[in-house]
C-alpha cells in the first residue's frame, strides 16, 4: 500500500482565452471583458466629478463651522463631526460608494483640511473597483451672525451681573480658570469687567441659566432676576423683554479669620466663635485651629444671618517658628501640635515669644517662616470679637508657611494661564492718571499673588489648566541663583501643551 494520500479532482479555474488589449496579458475571456483588472484600474477613475478642494467656513470669535445653509456647529480639529461636514461638503460623492475616511495630518495654523476617502464604484459591465483620493479644504474665516451681533451695541438679551465685595480679584481670577477649564463662556457675547466684578451678556435667557447654574456649582451664591420691557405688539399680544441677573458672591475668602455669630456657632457642633476659613467651594469651610473641628455653611445660610470678616490675607504677618510640639491629634491634612514662635521683626530687638496651638503642625518645623494675625497686638471694631472672652483668644493665629520669593522669580516661570478678553468699564478715559496707574498695579498684584498660591497649593492646581510657557526660562548660573528662593515649583508633568488646545485662528 502507498504512503501517499489520494489528491481529490478539483475544479478547474478560468483557462486564459484572450490577451488584454492593453498590456497583453492572458486573461478569461469568458467574462466578456477586453482588459484585465489592473488595466481597467488605471484607465478607469470612478472618482471623476468629485471635486480634489472644497472650502469650510469658520468663525475666530465662536470657534463654530458652518453646515449650510445656516447652522453653526461646534468641531474640534480631526473629530467626527468635522469629517461628517467636510464630507457633506463634497458635490459627487453620492455616485459611489464610500468605504472610508481618514484625516491626513496638517499644520494647526495652516487653515489647510486634508481628508482622505477610498470609494468602490463600476468601472465596467459587472466590474467594480475601489480607489482612494485626497481631497484638500480650505478654511476660510468669517463672521456668524452670533458674532456680528456681539459687536453691535444693546443686543443683548440677558445679563449676569457676578459681584462680591471685597478688596482684591482673586476669586474672579479662580472664577476665571474655573470658566475656562469648563468652557462655561462658550454662549457669551461679551465680558465686562466692572468695580466689584465682571458682567456677562448672552443673547439668550437659557444661556445666562446656564451659566448662573455653573457659578453656583463652584461658589458660594445668591441669586435674583430683574427684566425690563422693551417692546410690546398689541395686535399679536407679545413682548420682547431684557433680563438682568444678580450674583452675589460670599464675601469671604480663604485664609480670612472670622468670628462666627454664636447661634451659628452652636448650630455648627458648639464650635468655637473664631475661626479659619480653609476651603471655600460651593460651600464655605472653616476650621477651629485649638481642635481642628471643621464645619462646613451654605450661601443661604450665610446671607440669612451675614456677619463681616475680622481679617484678610492683607493683614498677615511674618513670624519665626522657634519649635513644633504635636499633639497626635490629626485630622486630614491637618496636625495639631502646639508651636513657639516670635514675631521676624522682632528678631534681634527683644525676647518675646508666643506659644500657640496651630493647625499647621504637619507643614511648619523650626526654623520655617509662617504667615498669621497678630491678635494681641490689634485693634478691631467688631462687636462679635468683643463678645469673645479675653482670656481664650489666641495672641497669634497662624494661617500658612511662608516661602521668600526672589524678585526674578516672576521672570522665569516655565507655566503660563489662559486668560479671557474682557472690556473694562469704570477706568476713567486717561490712562495716564494715577487712578488708572493705580487700578494698574493692584490688578498685577492680585494676579502676583493668585499664583503664588497655584504654586503653593495642589489641590487649587487641580482645579485649573497650566500650559507651558512660550519661551521656556534660560538656565541660570549658580552665581546668579537665589538662596533665599525656596517657594515651591510646578512641575513639567503638571503643564499642558497649548497645541492641545490650539485653534485655527492661533
Amino acid at each position: 500500500m502507498s504512503n501517499y494520500t489520494h489528491l481529490e479532482p478539483t475544479e478547474q479555474q478560468g483557462v486564459a482565452t484572450v490577451l488584454c488589449c492593453n498590456c497583453g496579458v492572458p486573461m478569461d475571456g469568458t467574462t466578456g471583458l477586453v482588459m484585465c483588472y489592473d488595466c481597467i484600474k488605471l484607465t478607469v477613475d470612478i472618482t471623476e466629478g468629485i471635486p480634489r478642494e472644497a472650502n469650510v467656513s469658520f468663525c475666530r470669535n465662536c470657534e463654530r463651522f458652518l453646515q449650510p445653509p445656516g447652522q453653526w456647529i461646534r468641531a474640534e480639529l480631526e473629530s467626527r463631526e468635522l469629517l461628517a461636514l467636510c464630507l457633506r461638503r463634497l458635490k459627487g460623492l453620492n455616485k459611489v460608494r464610500l468605504i472610508d475616511a481618514s484625516f491626513i495630518w496638517t499644520e494647526p495654523h495652516s487653515r489647510r483640511i486634508k481628508v482622505k476617502l477610498t470609494v468602490q464604484g463600476e468601472a465596467m459591465t459587472n466590474t467594480i473597483i475601489q480607489q482612494s483620493f485626497e481631497v484638500e479644504y480650505v478654511v476660510m474665516a468669517m463672521q456668524c451672525p452670533d458674532c456680528a451681533k456681539s459687536f453691535t451695541a444693546n443686543t443683548w438679551r440677558a445679563a449676569v451681573q457676578v459681584r462680591q465685595k471685597v478688596p482684591h480679584k482673586r476669586t474672579f481670577l479662580h472664577l476665571e480658570q474655573l470658566i475656562l477649564k469648563h468652557n462655561a463662556h462658550v454662549d457669551t457675547i461679551s465680558i465686562k469687567e466692572a468695580k466689584d466684578g465682571l458682567d456677562f451678556y448672552y443673547a439668550q435667557k437659557n444661556h445666562a441659566a446656564k451659566m448662573i447654574d455653573f457659578i453656583s456649582s463652584v461658589a458660594p451664591v445668591k441669586s435674583k432676576k430683574s427684566e425690563e420691557l422693551v417692546s410690546a405688539d398689541i395686535h399679536s399680544g407679545t413682548s420682547t423683554y431684557k433680563f438682568t441677573f444678580s450674583v452675589e458672591i460670599v464675601p469671604i475668602c480663604r485664609d480670612d479669620l472670622i468670628v462666627l455669630p454664636k447661634k451659628l456657632a452652636h448650630s455648627l457642633g458648639t464650635i468655637s466663635r473664631l475661626v479659619v476659613c480653609s476651603k471655600v467651594s460651593n460651600t464655605v469651610q472653616f476650621i477651629d485651629p485649638n481642635t481642628l473641628q471643621i464645619a462646613d455653611i451654605n450661601s443661604n445660610v450665610y446671607f440669612r444671618d451675614p456677619f463681616p470678616v475680622l481679617c484678610n490675607r492683607t493683614e498677615l504677618i511674618e513670624f519665626i517658628v522657634l519649635d513644633v510640639e504635636p499633639t497626635g491629634e490629626t485630622r486630614g491634612n491637618y496636625i495639631l501640635a502646639d508651636i513657639t514662635v516670635a514675631r521676624a521683626a522682632d528678631m534681634g530687638n527683644n525676647d518675646q515669644e508666643y506659644y500657640v496651638r496651630s493647625h499647621l503642625g504637619g507643614l511648619l518645623n523650626p526654623g520655617d517662616s509662617a504667615d498669621g494675625y497678630f491678635l494681641a497686638n490689634s485693634n478691631f471694631n467688631s462687636d462679635l470679637f468683643d463678645e469673645l472672652d479675653s482670656k481664650n483668644v489666641l495672641d497669634v493665629v497662624l494661617i500658612k508657611k511662608h516661602f521668600s520669593r526672589s524678585a526674578r522669580r516672576a521672570k522665569k516661570r516655565a507655566w503660563r494661564l489662559r486668560r479671557m478678553a474682557k472690556e473694562h468699564q469704570d477706568i476713567v478715559a486717561n490712562d495716564e492718571s494715577r487712578q488708572a496707574k493705580q487700578e494698574q498695579e493692584k490688578a498685577e498684584r492680585d494676579y502676583e499673588i493668585f499664583l503664588q498660591e497655584l504654586e503653593e497649593d495642589p489641590e487649587l492646581r487641580q482645579t485649573v489648566n497650566l500650559y507651558k510657557a512660550d519661551e521656556p526660562p534660560a538656565p541660570e548660573n549658580e552665581a546668579d541663583m537665589d538662596e533665599d528662593d525656596d517657594a515651591p515649583e510646578i512641575g513639567v508633568d503638571e503643564l499642558l501643551d497649548e497645541l492641545d488646545e490650539m485653534t485655527l485662528d492661533e
